[in-house]
């Protein structure tokens, strides 16, 4: 899944590449994904208008058109990934959406999953769920009073709310578990356990994990923002069970949990087992 890091070097190569160009044509190849708030149909609320502006919230892409006249808002969920390729180039079997640009390129949307959902509105805020994104997690404005004041509200284990986009917006399961191992704190915690001090310590592990992923993955990925792997290999405990810990040495433990894969070290992240 695209998490802040990825989504955030694929708005990165988009605001460079596809601001000032000119929807000429649209082709609808699979119906699935779409979402026309308009009602206007794809080649008709889109051709003719000029991309001005792409802004990230959580992982959502948002694609301005012609001032604010009209919005793409793209959620890639599991395996959404976007294209901006030259037409020679032989189309993905999961390939949804086409759109023919100025330069003589395309935005293509591809999905392996079929989970994704991209919308057309004059409105974001009538995207669903965009209203109830929580603050960026790299927001400046989420200052530390402020996460820390936020999280007092919730009960849930503490893995289980960074990954949720109403509490902060961006973090998905990998990021989540370095974030925690960063901070030495045991996934499976109840947020009402936790200390003043070691929500400030997922605080700052949060803010130093997600920007330090940004540069590698900036480094690494460059302009194939449309590569079906996400770049995954230098975090340290995320998919890395039985390998030894980084920092210790004990092997990585990993437990499926309420459907999702749960990466950890036992020594540097101690805690009980509970029900889950």
């Amino acid at each position: 899944m695209p998490e802040l890091p990825d989504l955030t070097v694929v708005k990165e190569y988009l605001q460079r590449n596809i601001v000032g160009q000119t929807i000429v044509s649209a082709e609808m190849v699979r119906p699935t994904v779409l979402r026309d708030l308009t009602g206007e149909g794809l080649a008709e609320a889109l051709v003719g208008r000029r991309f001005t502006g792409v802004e990230r919230h959580g992982k959502l892409l948002i694609l301005t058109l012609d001032d604010g006249a009209r919005y793409l808002v793209i959620n890639p969920m599991l395996a959404g990934r976007i294209q901006h390729v030259r037409p020679q180039v032989k189309r993905r079997k999961r390939t949804y959406i086409v759109l023919f640009l100025s330069d003589g390129k395309e935005v293509r949307y591809t999905d392996a999953r079929s989970m994704g959902k991209f919308y057309i509105t004059d409105d974001p805020e009538l995207v669903p769920g965009l209203q109830e994104l929580g603050p960026d997690a790299l927001d400046l404005d989420l200052t530390l009073d402020a996460f820390v004041q936020r999280m007092k509200r919730y009960r849930a284990q503490i893995k289980g709310l960074l990954c949720r986009q109403s509490f902060v917006a961006g973090i998905g399961n990998a990021y989540a578990d370095e974030i925690l191992f960063r901070a030495g704190i045991y996934p499976f915690r109840k947020c009402t356990s936790l200390s003043d001090e070691e929500m400030e310590r997922i605080y700052w592990a949060m803010r130093e994990v997600l920007t330090e992923a940004l540069g590698v993955v900036r480094e690494r990925m460059g302009d194939d923002i449309g590569r079906e792997e996400e770049i995954r290999d230098f975090l340290q405990v995320h998919r890395k069970g039985g390998q030894p810990c980084p920092v210790c040495g004990t092997p990585i433990s990993e437990i499926t949990a309420q459907r999702r894969i749960t990466s950890f070290c036992r020594k540097c992240q101690p805690g009980s087992l509970v029900r889950v």
